[in-house]
């Protein structure tokens, strides 16, 4: 694990300068975010002693427990983490006597059925029962989003072994996920994942997802920070090494962590349960802390300020510290009621402050820095295309990747491309897209030139350019909606009837868990069922409309409820004439 004075060459060396040798020329001076509270803390509102009560104790093994007399309402999924600790069966070898199982044989009994549907998770595998049974989803972590060209040959051919059954998606969290898996498979997996110097540990379930950075991290000219150490030392530090960290595996719901770089906000911090935006204190760099983040069926908010700031090199007491506050006091009763937002709405951000410093080593937690180094006039970079670098010399090419899938032919050209265009490695976005760095302006004609850009294009249509897409129904259990190949062929449909100005991000999730993140989306469609005119039940999308990213952040509201997926095409059209400068195009009288 890289060490924090490892950390010191990757900080700006004179931040305020940085800050502002970065500006772009003629641009007004920039309005800071984060206002800051007095010097002096306030004092907490009242909160009971009982409620703030570690609802856990450590037991052999390292393995948080929730206690005795908290064990009253529990949701299912507490319940089989009570029956049998999940991490066992990386930590203890499980895995590799419940791989030799047939899966018939494994659903027989509830213990080990169990163990397929929910416990494997911890070990980023996601059983496929509705859709492709017998067969699993593996979630990588992917600090950063940064991979090399032979992990990707890799994987690659874990799918290609699967032939129809196998292919992989770029997700909205900087990841790749591949599908196809059998159980039998799964230890020579695990074994091959490491050593490409990959892990699927801790990525699903009651676990921090893969940490996300900006994906032009050390090459962007207008970067403020470089978020690739950050990344790596907050995935090694919460997984132990791909070890397994049992201190962090017993969380109440799913925690999201990104570190900002840029002013672009590629990060998208406000939808992160824990966002590091870099900030100068006293003549220092570190970052302020944004809290609370999240999106879920019943309910989405935007991070709120926590008032605390660390310095740059000192970044991982902070996240123990408000990991070990969600783990030791969420609510572990209604599922949709668990993320850390509900827990600071109860307790009010001040105490939960007060929870977090409590648990910092020292226990002192600074006051925010008045201000970050996020310039709010930021216009939103496109990083589709050929771009130059930092360096001279060098350019990246960010590559449009259709709703995030590709295909194991796919993945071997994209590591071909990495080394004979660039230096072996690949950039992942939480968009799906694809970025490849460090190409020599002398071979980008021929890079260009490649067939594979024929279809992983780097200069999409407008509409085409902000699409993304959940898994949808062709392989996910909980989607209820197919949506990849609807998404665009909706789009295409879409682009028939009107041309749009400027690009219009549509995102499309296949049920209310929103992976899809439609409500950070200028369009969202989550999907749903309705009854068509003639009273067919259909498949169908509630429409949202007004999400934004960047610093005027701002998550989207419902627009329309239950449009049967067949009549959605007009309506976007219409929308987007009416909202986002669309004009209609001329149609052919032939024209269907």
């Amino acid at each position: 694990m890289a060490s924090s004075a490892s950390l010191q060459r990757f900080l700006p060396p004179a931040p305020h300068a940085a800050a502002s040798s970065r500006r772009r020329p003629g641009r007004a001076r920039p309005v800071q975010c984060q206002a800051v509270t007095t010097s002096s803390s306030p004092s907490p509102p009242a909160v009971s002693e009982e409620r703030l009560e570690r609802r856990v104790e450590q037991r052999e093994g390292g393995y948080w427990v929730l206690k005795e007399k908290f064990r009253t309402g529990l949701n299912p999924q507490e319940k089989v983490k009570l029956e049998k600790e999940p991490m066992g069966l990386f930590m203890e070898d499980g895995i590799k006597e419940l791989a030799k199982v047939p899966i018939e044989e494994i659903d027989a009994n509830k213990l080990s059925k169990d163990d397929v549907d929910v416990r494997l998770k911890w070990l980023g595998l996601f059983h496929r029962r509705k859709h492709q049974y017998g067969r699993f989803m593996m979630r990588l972590k992917l600090p950063n989003g940064v991979t090399t060209s032979e992990q990707t040959r890799y994987l690659a051919s874990v799918i290609d072994a699967y032939g129809e059954n196998g292919c992989a998606d770029v997700t909205t969290r900087q990841n790749w996920q591949i599908r196809g898996v059998t159980l039998p498979d799964v230890p020579a997996i695990l074994d091959g994942l490491r050593a490409v110097g990959l892990t699927s540990l801790q990525s699903g379930m009651d676990n921090v997802r893969n940490p996300v950075g900006n994906p032009l991290a050390g090459i962007d000219p207008d970067e403020i920070v470089d978020t690739r150490p950050y990344t790596n030392l907050l995935s090694s530090y919460i997984t132990n090494n791909s070890q397994g960290n049992p201190e962090f595996t017993n969380l109440p719901r799913k925690w999201n962590v990104c570190v900002v770089g840029t002013h672009d906000l590629y990060e998208h911090p406000h939808i992160n349960d824990l966002a590091y935006m870099p900030a100068v204190k006293d003549g220092r760099f570190g970052f302020n802390l944004l809290v609370g983040g999240f999106i879920s069926p019943k309910r989405w908010g935007e991070a709120l300020p926590l008032d605390a700031w660390v310095p740059g090199d000192d970044i991982l007491p902070v996240c123990g510290a408000i990991l070990e506050a969600f783990r030791d006091l969420g609510n572990r009763g209604n599922r949709q009621k668990t993320r850390m937002m509900w827990l600071i709405d109860e307790l009010g951000m001040e105490v939960f402050r007060s929870e977090v410093e409590k648990r910092m080593p020292n226990g002192v937690l600074d006051r925010a820095a008045p201000e970050d180094l996020i310039d709010k006039t930021w216009q939103r970079r496109d990083y589709l295309g050929v771009h130059p670098q930092k360096q001279e010399g060098l350019s990246y090419v960010g590559l449009h990747v259709p709703v995030g899938r590709v295909q194991a032919s796919d993945m071997f050209d994209l590591a071909r491309l990495a080394d004979e265009y660039g230096c072996g490695e690949l950039r992942l976005t939480v968009e799906q897209n694809i970025v490849l760095p460090n190409v020599k302006n002398e071979r980008l004609d021929a890079l260009l030139a490649e067939p594979l850009l024929q279809k992983l294009s780097p200069q999409p249509s407008l509409l085409l350019k902000g699409l993304v897409a959940c898994t949808g129904n062709q392989f996910c259990g909980q989607a209820i909606i197919e949506t990849k190949m609807r998404a665009l062929n909706v789009t295409q449909e879409v682009e028939k009837r009107v041309s749009v100005p400027r690009p219009v991000r549509m995102h499309w999730t296949g049920c209310p868990n929103s992976c899809g993140q439609v409500q950070v989306a200028d369009i969202g469609f989550m999907g749903c069922l309705t009854k068509d005119s003639n009273g067919k039940i259909v498949e169908a999308a509630d429409i949202f409309v007004g999400g934004r990213v960047g610093s005027d952040s701002h998550l989207a509201d419902v627009y329309k409820k239950s449009v049967p997926c067949d009549e959605l095409a007009p309506i976007v059209a219409d929308l987007l004439v009416e909202k986002f400068g669309a004009v209609p195009r001329e149609r052919e009288e032939d024209e269907e």
